[in-house]
């Protein structure tokens, strides 16, 4: 997919919506058509099935390795101090547990970033080439919502 090219979900210039007087109860066609209108218009900016199950299979792993790292730390030091198989002082313990919790909350992120946002490919299997991809896609985000508006 072009670097230049949009995404379904990806947000586009700021427009005002333009909608036409609500239509009458009584007349059904207009009706449907304005909650047509509204679905689309809901459906625009949401994350595609395929691309959202990825993001969460992604952040499963990637958060989830670590939280449960992090998790079993203070079983594992109790049972290595009540062995009495080494000394372990209670900030390593500490900080380990830590460490395991910051790269799960690092994972979330990294969970939803490097899975592919394109519905029709699913990236690779660390999604390295991915996460440099939409990583792009946010810093320029960002940087087009930074510049100064020319003209006003």
């Amino acid at each position: 997919m072009a670097k230049g090219s949009g995404l379904p979900f990806e947000s586009r210039k700021k427009s005002k919506a333009t909608f036409s007087k609500a239509p009458s109860p009584d007349d059904t066609g207009r009706k449907s058509a304005a909650k047509q209108q509204k679905s689309a218009a809901a459906k625009q900016g949401a994350i595609p099935e395929v691309v959202s199950r990825r993001m969460v299979s992604r952040m499963a792993v990637c958060a989830g390795v670590p939280t449960l790292l992090g998790l079993t730390t203070f079983p594992v030091s109790y049972v290595i101090v009540q062995h009495h198989w080494f000394s372990l002082p209670h900030v390593v313990v500490v900080l380990v547990s830590l460490g395991w919790f910051g790269l799960g909350a690092l994972g979330l992120s990294y969970g939803v970033i490097s899975a592919s946002w394109d519905e029709a490919q699913a990236g690779s299997w660390l999604g390295i080439a991915e996460f440099r991809t939409n990583f792009g896609r946010i810093v320029d985000s960002w940087q087009t919502r930074k510049s100064p508006k020319s003209g006003t």
